[in-house]
């Protein structure tokens, strides 16, 4: 087989070779996911000894597994395309988590809180977001960035907002003493590395979130991470908070990949409290927008967030993944001025982190994707065919 140790592999971490990674490949012969890992560029699959990514998460060490287990060599990495038509005749690169709940946090930086605070004030009307910015800012005098959610001064600050008619339940979870959580998309949804990403026809005002999320199995211990994309339909959740679900959770709604990296000999979550990761959309008409998600800014520690998630008020016996929150709310105008961002079909969305790698999507109406099949029935079923005598044979029937 062709050495691909020095090919360039663009979606991986720049320090790949020390990089310990766990992903999920579609296999048209079993017609289901493999686990595998990548290694000098060969995708090895690891099924036999971790049916699921969940499974190998309640590993002690997971990292430590993935080094020791044995597999076959089944791909390259770089002839593995993406699945933006859903074709189960070919491999593709899936999502690399599976029987997890997809949970997020929102809030958690104070800039997009503010920004938070805007979609209220407009009502979801993009048109009107530009001068309701200036008025927002305007009365907050000045950068509050630093300020510690649940601190005397973030009440001072939620006090002279709501003082000067301001309030919003945002001001609560961005500066209280208690985070956002909710679910973000159902078991086995979300789309992976190279696939498309849905915006709904019903939504004008709408924007990618590039974020950290974490890998967290079912004790609540944080075993890796990978990068993620909340995709958000700005002008809906802006009309009210109640309408969150309809927000977030569509078709497409939520990409996560390209893999999920290990915590293993030398690298750990400390090593991603700085880390930067940055956003590339490149639109059919010409358009870049840029942006960048600084976690060195995160308000609240990846530990708060995933104790307010997980304990004994509540407990994920699969495991869960986890948003961390975005910094990013883009302004940007893309057409005329004061009108700011909106997706348009067909734009292409690059998220990457030195350590994370690359995750990338183009954006499509969620009625044009392949309809979400492969559900938990589905998935049990697959995995009872591989655990039956010569499960490999019927499973490639």
């Amino acid at each position: 087989m062709e050495d691909l140790s020095t090919a360039p592999t663009p979606c991986l971490p720049e320090d790949e070779a020390d990089a310990v990674l766990v992903g999920r490949v579609w296999d048209p012969r079993y017609q289901g996911p493999r686990v595998v890992t990548v290694r000098g560029g060969h995708v090895v699959d690891l099924t036999d000894e971790f049916a699921t990514v969940a499974d190998l998460m309640e590993e002690h060490d997971p990292g430590q597994a993935v080094g020791a287990a044995s597999g076959a060599t089944r791909w390259s990495l770089r002839d593995l395309p993406g699945a933006q038509d859903g074709d189960r005749h070919l491999p593709h690169l899936l999502a690399p988590i599976d029987l997890q709940v997809v949970k997020a946090c929102g809030v958690t930086f104070v800039d997009s809180m503010i920004e938070r605070v805007i979609e209220e004030r407009c009502g979801g009307d993009f048109t009107r977001a530009a001068a309701v910015r200036r008025l927002v800012l305007d009365t907050l005098g000045g950068s509050i960035t630093a300020v510690t959610p649940g601190s005397e001064e973030a009440n001072r600050v939620k006090e002279v907002l709501t003082a000067q008619g301001m309030w919003s339940q945002y001001l609560e979870v961005g500066l209280g003493p208690h985070p956002e959580v909710f679910t973000k998309a159902p078991v086995l949804s979300s789309v992976g590395h190279g696939s498309a990403i849905g915006i709904p026809s019903f939504s004008v005002w709408n924007n990618p979130e590039p974020e950290l999320v974490l890998v967290v199995d079912s004790a609540g211990r944080i075993k890796g991470a990978t990068l993620g994309n909340d995709v958000n339909l700005r002008d809906i959740e802006g009309r009210s908070a109640l309408l969150l679900g309809m927000a977030k959770d569509n078709n497409g709604s939520c990409a996560i990949g390209p893999f999920i990296r290990l915590f293993h000999q030398g690298f750990t979550l400390d090593d991603l409290r700085s880390e930067e990761i940055t956003l590339r959309v490149d639109g059919p008409d010409g358009f870049l927008l840029k942006g960048r998600n600084s976690l060195a800014r995160i308000s609240r520690s990846f530990e708060e967030l995933v104790a307010a998630t997980h304990g004994s008020h509540h407990q994920y016996p699969d495991g869960f993944a986890l948003f961390t929150g975005t910094l990013f709310a883009p302004s940007q105008d893309r057409g005329e001025p004061g009108m700011g961002f909106t997706h348009r079909y067909g734009d292409t969305v690059t998220i990457s982190s030195p350590r994370l790698g690359t995750l990338g999507n183009v954006t499509r109406p969620t009625g044009e994707l392949p309809p979400w099949e492969f559900g938990i029935r589905a998935m049990t079923a697959y995995l009872a065919r591989l655990r039956s005598p010569g499960g490999a044979t019927v499973a490639a029937q």
